[in-house]
């Protein structure tokens, strides 16, 4: 008898948790209180520069029900239009939950809305008794993710006016940009060259003039101010140039030109896809030393430059984004699969790989 009443005491508690075996399908236990959930923005542009700031704060309070019973709930994110289908699921343990911008800005390209694109993303709370799910009702968020990459904390300066391969064409679309060198001390740069007669500044973003630096009140002394000098080229030819931000000076004296000519550069490697296979960068027509590839999906690997797809001549140093690469140097290391532009110089080895953003 007493094993019988054990028997039913089970069998009452089954009944009581029992649920159907589709996810969306009614529990017996009934629901007296709905959960609740509630954000403190519903627009949203994440932040890539800050992706350690608080984005978004969701608040949300428990379901009640007619019995006593153990439960979990989730904060769920789910593109508009979807039902929540290939939901971001998040354990919901204390409220409210905070979000970053790097942690909602995964959630969002994983559900698969796009960079720089406002993405409708839909948020509730989900309660679990067993396998039977209760739903609160439905937040909207306006999304706009960022395009996850590498972190480069560098600024770039590039060459602009007719006595560069850019001319005076700042428009983002302007493809003949090439940068300075930059070193491992802070605003110092370099370039070494071919210069046509006429003039040229430094630029901070293709595109805009918003941080330019010009001639200054004499030559060697650079201006930021948007009236500042260009500075002159009387003498076509190869240059080395030198520039410090901090200190606000320049140099430009010319130097023996180049013997050696390639007819192609390439990179080689698992981060350029194997060593076995050449990825061939673009020779400028305005200087057949500087080779370009722009918008190139790289893996996270390592590689080298080299000559004419032969070992004879190649460049290589162990230095992630820019460096002196060397015919004796280590290989080129990436730790972030992503889209470079990449730019060399065979005149000095000098290499950088900036990410791009669209």
């Amino acid at each position: 008898m007493k094993h019988l009443f054990k028997i039913l005491i089970i069998a009452f508690v089954s009944f009581l948790v029992i649920s159907c075996e589709k996810d969306e399908d009614q529990a017996i236990i009934t629901e007296t209180t709905k959960g609740k959930i509630s954000t403190d923005k519903t627009t949203l542009i994440l932040d890539k520069n800050n992706p350690d700031d608080v984005a978004l704060n969701v608040t949300w309070s428990k379901s009640a029900f007619d019995v006593p019973v153990v439960f979990t709930q989730q904060v769920q994110f789910g593109i508009k239009g979807k039902n929540f289908e290939g939901a971001s699921n998040v354990e919901a343990i204390n409220s409210p939950i905070t979000f970053t911008n790097k942690q909602l800005n995964s959630i969002a390209l994983s559900l698969g809305a796009n960079s720089n694109v406002v993405a409708e993303i839909e948020v509730r709370l989900k309660t679990l008794i067993g396998a039977a799910p209760f739903y609160s009702e439905v937040a909207t968020l306006s999304v706009t993710p960022y395009l996850l990459g590498p972190v480069y904390n560098f600024t770039d300066l590039y060459l602009i006016g007719d006595a560069t391969s850019a001319g005076w064409d700042n428009l983002k679309t302007n493809t003949k940009f090439v940068p300075l060198q930059k070193s491992a001390t802070a605003g110092v740069y370099s370039y070494t060259g071919y210069f046509a007669v006429g003039g040229f500044k430094m630029i901070k973003t293709p595109g805009e003039w918003t941080v330019q630096y010009g001639l200054g009140s004499s030559s060697g002394i650079l201006s930021t101010d948007s009236g500042s000098g260009n500075i002159s080229v009387t003498t076509a030819g190869y240059y080395k140039l030198t520039v410090n931000t901090t200190t606000l000076t320049y140099t430009f004296a010319p130097v023996t030109p180049p013997t050696a000519t390639y007819t192609s550069i390439s990179m080689i490697g698992t981060a350029s896809g194997d060593w076995s296979t050449d990825v061939d960068l673009q020779q400028s027509t305005f200087d057949p030393h500087i080779w370009v590839k722009k918008n190139v999906l790289l893996n996270s690997g390592e590689f080298k430059f080299r000559a004419n797809h032969a070992w004879t001549t190649s460049w290589g140093v162990a230095e992630e984004f820019f460096g002196i690469a060397t015919t004796s140097g280590g290989n080129i290391p990436l730790t972030t699969s992503f889209t470079y532009n990449v730019y060399f110089n065979d005149i000095t080895g000098g290499y950088t790989a900036i990410p791009y953003y669209p």
